[in-house]
């Protein structure tokens, strides 16, 4: 579990480290859930793990292209092992949980958006912005009844345009009449009901 900032930036420098020392020369990452909220400051909370959407790879035209990988590369599993024993860390403190969500399509624009730092030598990391992580704690308050991710959601604070572009990509995920229902339902429950008006 991570309490802040700190812990969580301590624990990723301690992997680039691991990542070095095993001769990873460079490793590029899309992050989303309760780290990125708290590292760019949206949310504080504590969160128990490091969530990666994708990982950011070229083609050979030099084309940015986000790949999914699951399980992790052996290389990034071997260091966050070492770095889980060096920090008591649970089993998958780091995992590719959300990657699913790269066959389904990505909100337009979403690596322009995204703000990048890196850790060590060898670690890049890109963490999803507001408007971004609105449309994934959207897509999951609703598909998942609410809990944390409503609370998220209600945190970043979202405008009504803002809720009406995650809704409608969330229903390109799902293009069931059942869960356009739910999330009409959804949102005139959370005070949105000019957006379910709409869809």
């Amino acid at each position: 579990m991570f309490g802040d900032v700190k812990e969580i930036e301590a624990v990723l420098l301690a992997l680039a480290e691991q990542l070095e020392a095993a001769g990873v020369r460079r490793l590029e990452i899309v992050v989303c859930g309760g780290a990125a909220l708290n590292i760019l400051g949206f949310v504080k909370r504590t969160t128990k793990d490091v969530d990666i959407m994708a990982f950011v790879d070229e083609s050979p035209s030099g084309i940015t292209v986000l790949t999914k990988e699951s399980p992790l590369k052996p290389s990034l599993d071997i260091a966050s092992k070492r770095v889980q024993e060096d920090f008591n860390l649970p089993d998958n403190w780091i995992n590719t949980g959300p990657a699913s969500v790269v066959d389904f399509g990505l909100p337009q624009g979403l690596m322009d958006r995204a703000q990048m730092r890196v850790y060590g030598k060898n670690l890049i990391i890109h963490f999803l912005s507001r408007y971004d992580q609105i449309h994934f704690k959207l897509y999951a308050a609703v598909d998942q009844s609410g809990g944390r991710h409503l609370d998220d959601l209600l945190k970043l604070k979202p405008s009504s345009e803002e809720i009406e572009a995650a809704s409608r990509w969330s229903m390109t995920h799902d293009v069931s009449e059942g869960y356009k229902e739910a999330l009409k339902y959804f949102l005139n429950k959370i005070g949105f009901q000019n957006v379910a008006d709409k869809l």
